[in-house]
Order: C-alpha cells, then structure tokens, then sequence
C-alpha cells in the first residue's frame, strides 16, 4: 500500500499555542507541517498569517518537514535566506505570480539555501502554468477548494472540476519528473477524501479536518489516517 502523506495545515489553528498544537499533529502522525503564509494581496482573507516567525517557534518540537505555503505577488532573496535560517525545509509559491525569469532566481536560491521549491496551481489557474517549470521543481501543489460548498466560515468543500486536475498532474509528473511530490489541498475531511485519493497524490493537506475535528487534534489526524489508508487499499495504490 502507498503510504499518502499528510501534511499538517496551520491555516486555522491557535497561534497562541501554535508550538503545542504542532507536537500534538506530529505525535498524532502527521508527515509533514505546512505552514501557511500570506502577504497583504494574495489571501484576502488571512492577511500576515505565518511567515518564517513562525516556522522558527515551532521548529524546536519537531524533526519532520516543514514547508511554507507562501501564498505571494512578490518573494526576494532575503525572504528565502530567513526561511533558511530558520530550518525551513520547502518554500511554494503560487504559480500564476511566479512565471519567466524570476522563478529560475528562486529556484536557484532555494536550492543554494538548501530547500527544496514548489509551486501552487490556485483555485481556476490552468495546469498549462507549470508545462515548463514541472521539470525543476519539487512539489506540485493543487489548491482544491469548491467555491459552492462552502458555508461562509472556512468550511470549504473541493470542488468537482479537481478531480480531472489531479489526474492530469499526475500524468504531468509521471511523465516529466517522477520525483516531484503531488500534492492536494482544501476542502478534504476524513469523510470526503475518497475519490481524491483514488487519484493517487503523494500529499493531503489538512486543516480544519485535524484542527477543528471535534473530537481534538489527535483524533482527527487518526480519523484521516485511517481514511486515507482504506482509500489507498481499495485503489490498490503503490
């Protein structure tokens, strides 16, 4: 069975506790730690959110990887060297901000920095943004989220169309660069994810389904564990 990755999102978490809240998704068997971060035009709705601040407090609690989504218009070399500094070990950008020439830039810090480089496709941007760079980058990370399935309060479902999208990613990536990671994000619960699984990504990054699961965060991370799993049995994927 293919072991699908989670990757702990702190979208919606408690940033007051944001360091004791991370070693619990770990402890729980989260892969990863996905740590979002927004600029003052990219996500109108989480303004300022994350940033190499944060990944340098919760650094110290865990060993596993920590990638900065950094939903951006703009991202410099001194962005990139604090990210570093702090032991971050992947930076994602939007791909629709981050086309031609300044993305070979990035691309060559991150890797002089020792990160590894990932680009976003948004919700509606064209899987065509990525034709050429796919061939260089680590990740290619699908945002999902269905704009008719949510209830106004961050409760966002994945909308239908993204089925068809992460199985041409897929095929992208098989076909041009084997080693880049697949991943999808938004609107996943532990009772929603089947059909997505059954596309075969390599990341599932969740938020609400593990921060906000009623029962904690422990539970949660389990209860999306388990689901992924039985999806990844039934689909026979390896």
């Amino acid at each position: 069975m293919k072991h699908i990755k989670i990757a702990a999102g702190l979208a919606h978490v408690n940033y007051g506790n944001i360091a004791g809240v991370v070693k619990e998704a770990v402890d729980a068997g989260a892969d990863y730690i996905h740590s979002d971060a927004a600029d003052m035009h990219d996500l109108k709705n989480l303004q300022l959110m994350g940033g190499h601040q944060i990944i340098d407090g919760i650094r110290p609690v865990t060993d596993k990887m920590i990638e900065c989504h950094f939903y951006t218009e703009t991202c410099d070399r001194l962005f990139i060297e604090k990210l570093a500094d702090v032991g971050t070990d992947m930076l994602i950008l939007p791909a629709e901000n981050f086309i031609g020439a300044p993305l070979a830039y990035i691309i060559n810090y991150c890797r002089e920095f020792g990160m590894r480089i990932g680009l976003t496709i948004g919700c509606y941007t064209p899987l065509s943004f990525v034709e050429e760079s796919i061939y260089d980058i680590d990740r290619l990370h699908l945002v999902i989220h269905g704009v008719d399935e949510t209830d106004g309060k961050d409760n966002w479902g994945w909308r239908k169309s993204s089925l068809d999208l992460i199985k041409r990613a897929r095929k992208l990536i098989n076909e041009k660069n084997p080693k880049c990671e697949l991943a999808i994000d938004g609107g996943m619960r532990h009772n929603n994810m089947e059909q997505l699984i059954a596309c075969n990504p390599d990341v599932v990054v969740l938020s609400s389904a593990i921060f906000k699961y009623p029962e904690g965060i422990a539970a949660g991370v389990k209860a999306c564990r388990e689901a992924i799993d039985a999806a990844a049995i039934k689909y026979d994927l390896k």
